[in-house]
């Protein structure tokens, strides 16, 4: 699929000061770096993985086309975003090794799981060799723990994560194995992610501290023109970072939350926003009939009270508003795509606000479509990334069963402050007037949301009643976040269970759990099965 373009150019947008206001959006500018000289620190904010080919450099031999490479999303404590591409580390799991097999039935047995694989594949991903290694290790299953019983196990490396669900099949369902026929293998941590792989086995936790050491990091070309820095990688960069560069995964360092010098956290940027539409008599509002009529930012950094920007897209003339950056715009078009750019622009680490996930991202992507631009589903860190939607059924013994939205945002966490409070705290409503005055002693502007449509047809000062309406509600948010210390309590909670910080707003207790699991068997020599 062709990348489309990330956002339209400021000046061709429908309003006069957009690229006035524009320079204030961004975060503060990269220092000078020389990857030979400088080390780089950075905070985790978010955690994946990608499939693309491997540079010569980071290949070990490998011959596989293709290879996974994990993308850490950071801060710096300059404010500055990075992504860090790590390359090398290879998803593995274990089986009981059969009464009698040797060192030397290694080859044959990973001859025959690895052609038994590779029949398997699909032709659209060719694998030379699935089975990358085998090796034979001294371990002891958790399961029936007996007091210094260790026994044979075989470690067995694969050359994707995505071809570890299968060879696990394949061995559970019986395979030939030299001089013993055919059996049945036990696997033992096949079913580990391979994030979480790779952060158990470097001793990564949670929204923890890295450092990449000097000399041993490539930095990739800048985007817009800009000089590369001195050694820059062949590669081109692929996300809206600030600083993008690519490593071998044996050279980050990580650092101990739980020490007094790794203990604080990033100025993390902040985005909290919240959208008006014109909506029907009695009718809730619908995408491809109610257009979006106004969108409210608030930007602050964690740990600062400071607002970093605050501002309202507004359609149509808007009166102003002290304090806030008012962009008014006569088509609902230009509104939506000035939003796009901004976001962009000012590149935020978490998104949040109140029924995002369900409600105002869904509608912003849903009316986008429905006028057809293009450009517009593309928020997240990763160029030509589309951002799409899709139902869920989030199941956890902790909030019980809901239905929900998944919407992939690469690189950014999506902090729905109602889905915190949801998870957190028992309370007899969960709407923002609710909770604000349960928490905050304090309720929204009071505009009904069945006048929202007269205010936005009248004129510049009723649409400015609507605008400081709207941004209260972003707002408000906000002081919740603070209130309550949302962003330190999971930060926190990240760094105690090991999982990035996203695992803990979209999945159960299960993961945390496991997490720790992983993290003290490991050094004991113990396996989960």
């Amino acid at each position: 699929m062709p990348a489309p373009p990330d956002a339209e150019p400021i000046a061709l947008l429908g309003h006069k000061n957009m690229g006035v206001f524009e320079k204030q959006w961004h975060r503060p500018p990269l220092p000078p770096l020389d990857p030979a000289a400088d080390e780089v620190v950075f905070q985790i904010v978010e955690v994946d993985y990608t499939t693309m080919q491997t540079p010569p450099e980071y290949a070990c031999g490998s011959t596989e086309p293709k290879a996974a490479v994990f993308r850490i999303f950071g801060v710096t404590q300059g404010g500055n975003s990075l992504v860090a591409h790590v390359h090398g580390f290879k998803p593995y799991f274990y089986v009981r090794a059969p009464p009698g097999f040797t060192q030397a039935d290694i080859a044959p047995f990973r001859a025959t799981l690895s052609a038994r694989i590779k029949a398997k594949a699909s032709a659209k991903d060719p694998i030379n060799e699935p089975v990358v290694s085998m090796d034979m290790v001294v371990r002891q299953s958790i399961m029936n723990y007996t007091f210094k019983q260790a026994g044979q196990f075989i470690r067995i490396v694969m050359a994707m994560p995505q071809l570890v669900a299968g060879t696990r099949r394949e061995l559970e369902q019986g395979m030939p194995v030299p001089r013993s026929g055919t059996h049945c293998f036990e696997t033992f941590e096949s079913n580990c992610q391979f994030v979480l792989r790779y952060m158990v086995d470097r001793d990564i936790k949670g929204c923890s501290w890295l450092s990449i050491p000097a000399g041993s990091w490539k930095p990739r070309p800048f985007g817009g023109g800009k000089p590369a820095l001195p050694g820059a990688s062949p590669l081109a960069p692929t996300t809206h970072a600030q600083l993008e560069v690519d490593l071998h995964f044996s050279r980050l360092v990580a650092h101990a939350p739980d020490t007094k010098e790794w203990m604080h956290i990033a100025p993390i940027r902040i985005l909290s926003f919240d959208i008006e539409c014109s909506g029907r008599p009695g009718i809730f509002p619908e995408a491809d009939k109610d257009a979006v009529i106004q969108i409210a930012n608030h930007v602050v950094l964690q740990g600062t009270n400071e607002v970093v920007v605050k501002n309202i897209f507004c359609l149509k003339e808007c009166a102003p508003i002290s304090g806030a950056q008012v962009l008014s715009f006569e088509t609902e078009a230009d509104l939506l795509k000035s939003w796009h750019a901004f976001l962009i622009a000012c590149d935020p680490d978490v998104i949040t606000g109140y029924n995002i996930v369900n409600f105002a991202l869904p509608y912003l992507l849903d009316r986008a479509a429905a006028l057809k631009i293009g450009s517009f589903p593309f928020l997240g860190r990763v160029r030509g990334m589309p951002t799409k939607q899709k139902d869920k059924m989030f199941q956890s013994k902790q909030v019980g069963t809901r239905e929900s939205k998944e919407i992939n945002i690469e690189g950014r966490v999506q902090f729905d402050v109602m889905q915190v409070l949801q998870r957190d705290y028992k309370l007899s409503s969960y709407s923002l007037n609710a909770v604000c005055t349960h928490f905050l002693g304090e309720q929204k502007e009071d505009v009904h949301h069945s006048i929202i449509t007269e205010l936005q047809n009248g004129n510049s000062d009723t649409r400015r009643r609507l605008a400081v309406y709207c941004l209260k509600d972003a707002y408000l948010p906000q002081r919740l976040l603070q209130k309550l210390m949302c962003i330190i309590n999971y930060v926190e909670m990240a760094r105690v269970t090991g999982v990035p910080l996203s695992y803990l707003l979209t999945r159960g207790q299960q993961i945390k759990v496991m997490s720790q699991l992983y993290r003290k068997t490991r050094p004991l020599g113990l396996l989960l099965p």
